[in-house]
């Protein structure tokens, strides 16, 4: 946590409480389908790897097969899109300290960039409706590279793009694939503790922080 002058900040489960808009979203797709409902302790543990993956996860949750999820894949996603694009932002809040932690770390001089596994139309989006949007320099989201986090692709076409080495670029994030894709792409992790870690405790996966509210990051960095 020394010598950080970047930031990369998730935003499901890190600064926005989304799952509302998935739950809206995902049951109204399967409705649409003809499929079993996911009740939403199950949809948390589903998100976190991108709409196509909790799509796919949905339906082998209702009874599928992996070949009869892939059948309907494609229909599913087309449905999806449609209901996601009303229930964006909707059914969802910006947690307590995530305002203030931005403004703090923009005070401290720190670049900062959103990267998410929600496709980056989706993401700029709420990002806007909740305000968030101004304190970003890059935004870039699921299908914005040709691999997603837990891979460490993102962040470092991240890192590129804001011009700061992986080494002084911190990655707060919420769950696993935060930090697996952190520590591949040599970036030092903080996680947040209140998101979408497949309903595992976040202090068991290897950080360098770990934060009850993102308000609490800029005390920790160190010069």
């Amino acid at each position: 946590m020394r010598g950080i002058r970047a930031a990369i900040v998730d935003l499901d489960g890190t600064m926005v409480d989304t799952l509302g808009d998935f739950d809206a979203a995902l049951n109204a797709t399967l409705r649409e389908l003809g499929r079993p409902a996911v009740a939403r302790a199950d949809i948390e543990r589903m998100v976190g790897k991108g709409s196509m993956h909790l799509i796919r996860a949905a339906l082998r949750h209702g009874g599928l097969d992996e070949a009869g999820a892939q059948a309907r894949l494609d229909e599913a996603w087309a449905s999806y899109q449609r209901h996601y694009a009303v229930a964006n932002g909707a059914h969802s809040a910006v947690y307590p300290g995530v305002v203030e932690g931005l403004h703090a770390l923009q005070g401290r001089g720190l670049a900062l960039a959103c990267v998410t596994n929600k496709p980056l139309a989706f993401a700029r989006d709420l990002l806007h409706a909740k305000g968030l949007a101004p304190f970003f320099a890059q935004v870039f989201g699921g299908d914005s590279f040709a691999r997603s986090k837990p891979d460490p692709l993102p962040l470092i076409e991240t890192c590129r793009a804001l011009a700061v080495a992986p080494a002084h670029t911190l990655m707060v994030g919420d769950s696993q694939n935060d930090a697996l894709a952190a520590r591949a792409a040599g970036c030092p992790v903080a996680l947040v503790s209140y998101g979408y870690n497949r309903g595992e405790p976040v202090r068991g996966v290897d950080a360098d922080a770990y934060l009850d509210r993102l308000d609490e990051l800029p005390a920790r960095l160190l010069p």
